[in-house]
């Protein structure tokens, strides 16, 4: 595949996302939140398998930087459920 055909299909889903998201509304982000957690996780095998499979060091650097980002992703993601979750905790008296 042409590189610039990459990267047309990497703008278009970026900006597809972006809308996507901004219309959802904000009582439903905390379980959609969740549930892209898991999805994240799919993200990291796809990073990890991109890096086994890199012949050059240019894709070996990029796939080091796609599974720290994802990781990042993940464990932010995993972060901000948490707390938010525990604002519905009942206090203990």
């Amino acid at each position: 595949m042409h590189p610039f055909f990459l990267i047309v299909i990497f703008v278009v889903s970026t900006l597809l996302g972006y809308k996507i998201i901004s219309q959802v509304p904000s009582l439903l982000h905390t379980p959609l939140m969740s549930g892209m957690n898991a999805l994240s996780g799919v993200t990291i095998l796809g990073a990890v398998t991109a890096f086994a499979v890199a012949r050059h060091t240019g894709s070996e650097l990029f796939g080091t930087l796609a599974i720290i980002l994802a990781m990042v992703n993940v464990a932010g993601g995993f972060f901000v459920t948490h707390r938010m979750l525990s604002m519905f905790d009942r206090k203990k008296s």
